[in-house]
C-alpha cells in the first residue's frame, strides 16, 4: 500500500543531487546502475529503493521480497560484466521498515581518484555517469579522460616534460625573485647553492625520464616561472587564462574596481600572479574583522586568504577550461580553478590527507611557506574563519566544465538583531554559553532548525562534541529535540509544541499577570520588577518569546485542553496516509478559526511537512483571502501565523 513517508520528508530527502527514490516492485530498476555511477563519480549520495517521489513528496512503493532485492543487488555489483567496480562494503546496504513497507537503503561513497570512473558495461566512454541537480547524464570521452589521468598519482600532471621548451622560455627576474623569497625564509638552504639549472631541477621544473632517457623543462617550471608567450603557445597550454576581479565600488556601472588579467604588462606566470594578488589581498583596506576574541589581530585572515589561492593555484586542471579566477567582492571572496575535487569535501574539511594534482607546484609553493603538504590548508582557513565569527567557507564542485569554486564570506554569523532577540529571550543564560553554543542558537533562530550535520559545517567541533553540545542546550531549556537518529533535529522552544510547553507558558503567563497586578502601572520590565529576576518560578519567562503576540486570546495563553481541541480537529487528516487537498484546507480553516498558529504548530496538529503544507495550501488560502497573517507586512516574519478570515467557511 502507497502511503505518506513523513520519515523522510522529516529529514529534507527530497531527491536531489544526493538522494535518489526508486520504486523496485518489479525488480532492481534498470536505471539504478546509472545512479550507482553517478554517485561514485561526483560527490556520493544514498539510494532509496521502495520509495517514489511525489507531488506530496516521497512515499513508500513497498517491496515484496526485500531479501531477494538485496541478493539480486550484491551479484549484480560484483559482476565485472555490469558494474567496473564494487566500492560497496556491507555497511553500506540495509533495510528500513516504514510503517510495514521495507526499504533498501544503498549509501554510494564518493570514490577515491584511484578508482574513478566508476562505468557501466566494459566501455568507460559509453557507461560512465555524473550527477547534477537535473540527474544522471553520461560523461563524454574529453570527460572520462580527464578522470583517468587523475588517477595516476605517482606521474602529477605537472610533471610533463615539454618537448621543443627549455629554460630561454623562462623569465629571468621571476626565478631571480623566487629564489631571493626562498632565501629570506631559509638563508642557509643548501639548495640555494646550486645554478638556475640546478634550483629548477631540485623544484620539479627540470626533469630527466629515466626510462626514456628525456630531458627538459616540465609544465611546473613553465607554469610558475615561464614568459606568457611561451605558457600559451599551442604546444603548452593555449587556453591559460589568469584572473583577478574586485568590484567593491558602489556605483553599479563601474563593473570593476580593480582588475588583474593578462593584458601585456606582465609575465603572467603563476608566481608573478602570487606575488601581485597576495599583495593586494595583505593591503585589503576593506578588509575588517567584525570580531576577535582572543584579540588577534588580521594577519591570519589575510594569511589565510594566500592559502585560498595558493589552493586554486596547485589544485587546479591546467588543461581545464575558464582558468584561475579571484575575486573580491563586498561580502565574500571567490577562488575558482579549473578541475574536480581529487579527494570528498568531508574529507577535504577534517583534513589530515593530501592529494595534489600538481606535486612540482606544491613544493615550489611550500618553499615560499604556502601550500600545505599534510592536508590541513582547508582545514587552517575554517578555523580562521570561524575564530572571526565569519559565516564558514563553502567549496563547490560545477561540472561542465569542470570546476571548483572556494567561497570566503564575510558576513558575520552573529547577526545583531538576532544576538539581541536571544538575549532578550534567555537573558543571562545567553550571555553564559560559550561562543560556539550561542552560535548554535543563533542557526536554529535563523534557519528555524539546527542539526549535527549543519554544526559540523559551521563549527570546528567534531560531531561527538557537537551531539554532547546540543544535549547540554536542550538540558537548559534552550533547544527542543524532535525525530532521532539521523532524522534528529532542534529548534527553539516554542510554545504549543506539545500540551507540557503550553502548560509551562500558562504558568509562566499567571506569575507574570500576578506580578503585573501586584505592581500596578509599574513596568512588568522595570529592571526591579523585571519577571528575568523570579527565581522561583520553575519556568523562567525568558524561555519564551516576548512579542505583542503573547496578549491574544487563544495566541500564546491557550490552554491544554484548548490543544487537545484542535488535536481532535486535526485527527482525522493526521491519521490518514493521503487525503484530497480540499479536504485538507478544509481542516486548515477550523483549525485556525478564531486564533493565530505558527506553520510548525500546524505541522505537528496535522502529521505533515512545514514545507508541503507551507507551499501546497497555506499559501493559496492566503492568495484566497481564506487566511490572514499576524505580520502581514513582513511575510517572512520568524514568528509568523495564520488566523482564518471570519467569515469563512470550511
Amino acid at each position: 500500500m502507497t502511503q505518506q513517508l513523513s520519515l523522510f520528508e522529516v529529514l529534507a530527502r527530497h531527491e536531489g543531487i544526493d538522494t535518489e527514490y526508486k520504486s523496485a516492485r518489479g525488480g532492481l530498476p534498470k536505471d539504478l546502475w546509472e545512479t550507482y555511477s553517478a554517485f561514485a563519480n561526483t560527490a556520493g549520495g544514498t539510494l532509496y529503493l521502495g520509495v517514489q517521489e511525489t507531488d506530496d513528496g516521497p512515499v513508500t512503493s513497498g517491496i515484496p521480497d526485500v531479501d531477494k532485492l538485496r541478493r539480486e543487488f550484491w551479484v549484480t555489483l560484483n559482476n565485472r560484466q555490469k558494474v567496473s567496480a564494487n566500492i560497496l562494503q556491507e555497511r553500506h546496504v540495509s533495510v528500513e521498515t516504514y510503517q510495514g513497507d521495507d526499504i533498501l537503503v544503498i549509501e554510494v561513497p564518493r570514490a577515491s581518484r584511484s578508482e574513478r570512473p566508476i562505468y557501466i558495461g566494459v566501455d568507460p566512454f559509453k557507461g560512465t555517469y555524473r550527477r547534477n541537480h537535473e540527474g544522471d547524464f553520461c560523461c563524454n570521452e574529453a570527460e572520462v579522460q580527464r578522470m583517468f589521468a587523475d588517477r595516476l598519482d605517482q606521474k602529477p600532471a605537472d610533471s610533463r616534460i615539454l618537448e621543443h621548451f627549455d629554460i630561454d622560455d623562462l623569465d629571468d627576474s621571476s626565478l631571480k625573485q623566487f629564489r631571493n623569497r626562498m632565501a629570506s625564509r631559509v638563508p642557509d638552504h643548501p639548495w640555494l647553492t646550486e645554478d638556475d639549472l640546478g634550483l629548477l631541477t631540485r623544484l620539479g621544473g627540470w626533469r630527466k625520464d629515466r626510462r626514456s632517457g628525456a630531458e627538459g623543462l616540465t609544465l611546473a617550471g613553465l607554469l610558475m616561472f615561464g614568459k606568457t608567450e611561451a605558457i600559451q603557445d599551442t604546444a603548452a597550454l593555449p587556453g591559460f587564462q589568469l584572473d583577478y576581479r574586485e568590484r567593491l565600488a558602489d556605483d553599479e556601472a563601474t563593473r570593476w574596481s580593480d582588475r588583474l588579467t593578462i593584458d601585456g604588462t606582465w609575465e603572467a606566470n603563476l608566481y608573478q600572479f602570487y606575488q601581485r594578488v597576495s599583495q593586494k589581498l595583505s593591503h585589503d583596506p576593506a578588509l575588517k574583522v567584525p570580531f576577535a576574541p582572543d584579540r588577534r589581530s588580521q594577519s591570519d585572515a589575510h594569511e589565510a586568504l594566500k592559502e585560498a589561492l595558493v589552493n586554486a593555484l596547485i589544485h587546479a586542471d591546467h588543461y581545464g577550461q575558464g582558468g584561475i579566477v579571484i575575486e573580491r567582492f563586498k561580502d565574500h571572496f571567490a577562488f575558482s580553478n579549473p578541475g574536480t575535487l581529487l579527494l570528498s569535501q568531508e574529507q577535504l574539511m577534517v583534513g589530515g590527507l593530501s592529494e595534489c594534482r600538481n606535486k612540482s607546484l606544491q613544493k615550489m609553493f611550500q618553499h615560499l611557506g604556502v601550500g600545505d603538504k599534510a592536508g590541513s590548508g582547508l582545514n587552517k582557513i575554517r578555523h580562521s574563519w570561524h575564530a572571526h565569527l565569519w559565516q564558514p567557507p563553502s567549496l563547490s564542485e560545477l561540472f561542465r566544465p569542470d570546476r571548483v569554486i572556494l567561497t570566503l564570506p564575510l558576513i558575520s554569523v552573529m547577526p545583531e538583531d538576532v544576538m539581541g532577540d536571544l538575549q532578550n529571550r534567555f537573558g543571562d543564560a545567553f550571555k553564559a554559553l560559550s561562543p560556539d553554543e550561542a552560535q548554535t542558537l543563533v542557526i536554529a533562530a535563523m534557519e528555524k532548525q539546527v542539526t549535527n550535520r549543519r554544526l559540523q559545517e559551521m563549527l570546528t567541533l567534531h560531531r561527538v562534541d557537537i551531539t554532547q553540545m546540543l544535549s547540554g542546550l536542550v538540558e537548559k531549556g534552550m533547544l527542543e529535540p524532535h525525530g532521532r537518529n539521523r532524522g534528529a533535529y532542534y529548534t527553539l522552544p516554542t510554545v504549543l509544541m506539545s500540551p507540557t510547553s503550553l502548560q509551562a507558558e500558562a504558568i509562566s503567563s499567571a506569575s507574570a499577570s500576578q506580578r503585573s497586578a501586584g505592581e500596578g502601572a509599574s513596568s512588568a520590565h522595570n529592571s526591579a520588577m523585571s519577571p528575568h529576576s523570579d527565581e522561583s518560578s520553575p519556568h523562567n519567562e525568558d524561555i519564551f518569546p516576548h512579542s505583542e503576540q503573547s496578549s491574544l486570546p487563544g495566541d500564546l495563553a491557550m490552554e491544554e485542553n484548548e490543544w487537545a481541541a484542535l488535536q481532535e480537529i486535526a485527527a482525522p487528516v493526521a491519521n490518514a496516509k493521503r487525503v484530497p487537498p480540499d479536504r485538507m484546507q478544509d481542516t486548515l480553516i477550523e483549525l485556525c478559526r478564531g486564533r493565530f498558529l505558527t506553520l510548525r504548530e500546524i505541522s505537528e496538529l496535522l502529521q505533515r511537512s512545514p514545507k508541503n503544507l507551507g507551499e501546497r495550501h497555506v499559501a493559496r488560502l492566503v492568495k484566497a483571502g481564506k487566511l490572514e497573517l499576524r505580520h502581514p507586512n513582513v511575510p517572512n516574519h520568524r514568528q509568523q501565523r495564520y488566523r482564518t478570515v471570519e467569515g469563512i467557511t470550511a
